[in-house]
């Protein structure tokens, strides 16, 4: 199997002529799935898919997917004068657990590359992270031994309540990975994750940019969130003005979208917006894979009801006869009330009453099978965070609950593309990783599934 290197070494060497004007999309697993297309601009290029966690024997479909994790993740090989890293909590190195457990490599990899490229390489290091409950010893570590700057954002001081939930690395303004995957070296070998990577296009790089300078201006000392944001921070790229692009010679068009609304300048697609806005524009099917599925709040207290997406998906399956499909996640964190809500959807396509919706839910479980597994906290989950339609993906950074979208900070990337069979037609492999997992043995109807009573513990 071709490391992350000589796939970005073939690259350079089958698309040199086009190297200076073209732009190259990773749609990633990190550690769980990675689809790499041409953006902006031009030519298709080649693409590679990846999965995890550990042990994951569902079956792959007839797709360029590839059963591998990125032990060394190629966006930091191109790196060559700024990391800029946006994050809920770093664990990178395993010294969380009791016990060390030998799968904390990967991780592991990752902090040794960015200290060596702050120290040895000089590359200027940028981070934004959640205030920490205690020491953060990774964050410590980079700034004390390769130079990283680093700004804390506390969201109760700015908003009053909620966290920064995204994750995000930018190099160079050039290239940048948005998805589920934490700064935790779970996420590249115990949790199931999927993300995109940008490479090679300073045109979504630099939006992307602009996102993560609101995050560094509110976490300066005694920032407060702007009633109005300069114009700097600004975006022409949204849901109605996005950017036209090619993916391996696919048009598509593309934008990136935020939460929570105080922290979107002018121009800016609120998620919670995006979100809505490609289940609307939906014209035959609406698949979703997330950890968590709330019709409400789940942190504020009194807690409120929050019924926008859930809306949305009636609306759909209802008025439009739209298919819907909920892939949603189990383990040993889940609370126990979120089948309820599940449930009262999967319903609804039992009705007898000329009612002819059409919605299924299905809940996934990765399991752990080996005892060393087992005994990781926070870890043999699917964590991802994504929806595909028959016009768009999207890829996002937030649990589908209100909270994530009212108070928390978050990002998605939009890519909407015409239904193709086209190998490198973005929307259609999301798709194909959404039956890949949707009709694997890990994946169980609702109404079959045993259910026992779990707590939650935020991931």
């Amino acid at each position: 199997m071709e490391s992350d290197k000589e796939i970005l070494v073939e690259y350079h060497q089958k698309y040199a002529a086009a190297k200076k004007r073209t732009c190259i999309l990773v749609t990633a697993i990190v550690t769980a799935i990675v689809l790499i297309v041409a953006a902006v601009c031009t030519l298709g290029v080649y693409f590679g898919v990846y999965y995890s966690p550990e042990n994951d024997k569902a079956p792959i479909k007839p797709t360029s997917l590839m059963g591998q994790s990125c032990s060394d993740p190629c966006i930091f090989n191109l790196v060559e004068k700024t990391i800029e890293i946006a994050s809920y909590y770093w664990t990178l190195n395993g010294q969380d657990l009791p016990f060390h457990d030998n799968s904390s490599w990967e991780g592991e990899s990752i902090l040794e590359t960015l200290i060596s490229s702050g120290r040895d390489k000089k590359i200027k290091i940028k981070i934004v992270q959640n205030k920490p409950k205690g020491r953060n010893n990774n964050t410590e570590s980079l700034a004390k031994y390769a130079g990283a700057e680093v700004r804390t954002l506390d969201f109760d001081k700015l908003l009053g309540a909620g966290i920064i939930h995204t994750k995000m690395w930018l190099i160079d303004r050039k290239h940048f990975y948005v998805g589920s995957a934490n700064l935790d070296w779970r996420s590249y070998t115990q949790v199931k994750e999927l993300g995109a990577v940008i490479y090679n296009c300073p045109c979504m790089a630099k939006d992307m940019g602009k996102l993560f300078d609101v995050y560094w201006y509110l976490g300066a000392p005694g920032a407060t969130v702007p009633s109005s944001w300069p114009s700097s921070y600004n975006t022409d790229i949204n849901s109605n003005t996005s950017m036209q692009i090619q993916y391996n010679g696919t048009a598509a068009t593309t934008y990136l979208s935020s939460s929570p609304p105080p922290f979107c300048p002018n121009g800016r697609t609120v998620d919670i917006d995006a979100i809505v806005d490609v289940i609307h524009k939906a014209d035959k099917f609406v698949y979703i894979a997330v950890m968590d599925y709330f019709p409400t709040t789940q942190f504020s207290r009194p807690r409120k009801y929050w019924p926008v997406i859930d809306d949305a998906l009636r609306r759909a399956a209802f008025d439009r006869r739209i298919s819907v499909k909920l892939l949603i996640s189990y383990w040993n964190n889940t609370w126990e009330e979120m089948p309820l809500y599940l449930k009262s959807l999967n319903i609804l396509k039992y009705s007898d009453y000329g009612v002819h919706t059409n919605i299924e839910v299905r809940m996934f479980v990765v399991p752990a099978f080996t005892e060393s597994q087992k005994k990781i906290p926070f870890a043999r989950v699917n964590h991802n965070k994504y929806m595909v339609t028959d016009k768009t993906a999207y890829i996002g950074t937030s649990n589908w609950s209100g909270d994530y979208f009212i108070d928390t900070g978050g990002i998605g990337l939009i890519v909407n593309q015409n239904v193709t069979a086209e190998p490198g037609n973005v929307r259609k492999q999301l798709e194909d990783i959404f039956y890949r997992d949707w009709d694997s043995q890990y994946s169980t109807n609702i109404d079959h599934f045993n259910f026992t009573t779990k707590r939650h513990t935020e991931l």
